[in-house]
């Protein structure tokens, strides 16, 4: 009697049939140009543009968009992108770069299951955004949420950076002559006494911007409300920096005296 239902042949190993894992295609994306009110930036840059090109993948660009940068559409056609002026085109391909959220008018230009990546500002969107988002499949990435393997978020701590090293040169630039300023400089010019900036807010913006301004020889004074931001501006600094919490004597004593304010 057997002891199995089964065939000597079936129960042989068997050839199996196993799914093939799909080559990934090409990224196609599609960049179009910022219309919110001064922005002036563009998510890549001809140089970024240049290494996805070589890497197999394409860029639409639409007609002026890097200008705000400083990027002609020269720059980005020899570094290997689509430049048009047919704004349904580039909101078309399945991946979208933006720096401003898109508004409710571009969504309907945005093909269903599309890939956005931009700085979506949730807080600041309605349900009837989201609804929109939602309908045609959109995935959408906010940019400023994206963590790295440390737990930060690269994307804001760069726009940060920025903001707190652009706004000491900016200051500086309102107190020149050309401006109708004071025609004073930072500091490190002997035998004449160093501005005072006062900086309120000791976060990532706050530490770049006190850095720029001990660079140019400038006396600083950070304000903030929390110890471990002002312990932390004060390691990361490397040196002695006037530092207090928000007490209203001493802010109004500081504000009254300085030359520069900058607020966070």
């Amino acid at each position: 009697m057997s002891l199995t239902p089964f065939s000597k042949h079936q129960l042989l190993p068997q050839e199996e049939t196993l799914e093939i894992l799909k080559k990934k295609g090409e990224l196609f994306i599609g960049i179009p140009k910022e219309t919110s009110f001064q922005e002036s930036r563009v998510c890549l840059t001809p140089d970024a543009v240049s290494a996805l090109v070589s890497n197999g993948h394409r860029v639409l660009l639409e007609a002026g968009a890097g200008e705000g940068a400083n990027f002609s559409d020269k720059n980005y056609s020899d570094a290997g992108a689509e430049v048009t002026n047919d704004v349904e085109k580039v909101y078309s391909c399945p991946m979208i770069l933006k720096v401003e959220p898109p508004t409710l008018e571009q969504i309907k230009l945005i093909n269903p299951q599309t890939i956005l990546i931009s700085a979506l500002q949730l807080k600041t969107q309605n349900k009837k955004y989201f609804e929109a988002l939602a309908s045609k499949r959109i995935t959408a990435i906010a940019f400023e949420f994206i963590r790295d393997e440390d737990g930060a978020y690269p994307a804001v701590r760069s726009l940060s950076e920025i903001a707190g090293t652009a706004t000491v040169l900016i200051a500086s630039e309102l107190l020149s002559n050309v401006n109708n300023g004071n025609g004073l400089l930072m500091g490190n010019i002997s035998g004449v006494p160093p501005l005072e900036v006062v900086i309120i807010g000791a976060g990532t913006v706050g530490e770049f911007a006190a850095r720029s301004a001990i660079g140019l020889g400038a006396n600083v004074k950070v304000f903030d409300n929390s110890i471990s931001k002002l312990r932390r501006i004060q390691n990361h600094l490397g040196r002695p920096v006037y530092t207090s919490t928000l007490q209203p004597k001493n802010l109004t004593k500081a504000l009254k005296r300085c030359d520069v304010a900058i607020v966070r």
